[in-house]
């Protein structure tokens, strides 16, 4: 499992699924199309949840596409399912934890539209500690005590939480970003 990190312009990402080559690719090269939706989050910060209000979105309310589709295969990850991303059909759909500084750099001056999904960081710590522990999806965390001081200083994948949602607010005002915090929608749902 993805027991070791590699530094990418100096934030960390998992050995399994990532490579440098293709957070670079992504960075410089991926072309982002003016009616492209990007689903953006921190990890654990209710990426799943935005993901499946965007599919029934797309489908009008109608869930049987999301009924007959693969779960990974709704919005492919942008940094790490690159090519299921480039062969999806428009208006493409795709999820991402990308700091905004490592985003394709072809989002600026688009059209394309991106949804920011931020959530409360002592929340995000939890989940994610809990998340990596059990799925390991993540390198292996220690006490939940280090792991905090890790979490604090950005020590963990996709960075520092609080850089990264200071880097994406940055963004906002702008017509094409719109942010929802993960109460905003525990509110709705209720």
């Amino acid at each position: 499992m993805a027991d070791k990190y590699f530094s990418h312009k100096e934030v960390l990402f998992p050995c399994l699924n990532y490579s440098p080559e293709a957070l670079s690719y992504v960075e410089n090269e991926f072309q982002v199309r003016d009616d492209d939706v990007f689903n953006v989050t921190y990890p654990k910060s209710g990426t799943n949840w935005m993901r499946e209000i965007l599919c029934l979105i797309r489908c009008d309310g109608d869930p049987g596409w999301v009924r007959s589709v693969l779960y990974w295969d709704w919005a492919p990850w942008v940094e790490s399912q690159l090519e299921s991303a480039l062969k999806y059909p428009a208006p493409r759909l795709l999820c991402s934890h990308l700091p905004v500084q490592l985003f394709p750099k072809s989002l600026q001056g688009s059209k394309a539209k991106v949804i920011y999904t931020l959530r409360c960081p002592k929340d995000v710590l939890v989940s994610l500690y809990h998340f990596s522990k059990l799925l390991r999806l993540f390198k292996t965390p220690g006490s939940l005590d280090s792991f905090l001081e890790d979490f604090l200083s950005g020590n963990v994948a996709f960075g520092s939480w609080f850089d990264h949602v200071t880097g994406w607010m940055g963004l906002k005002g702008n017509e094409n970003f719109f942010s929802i915090t993960y109460e905003e929608l525990q509110e709705v749902g209720k």
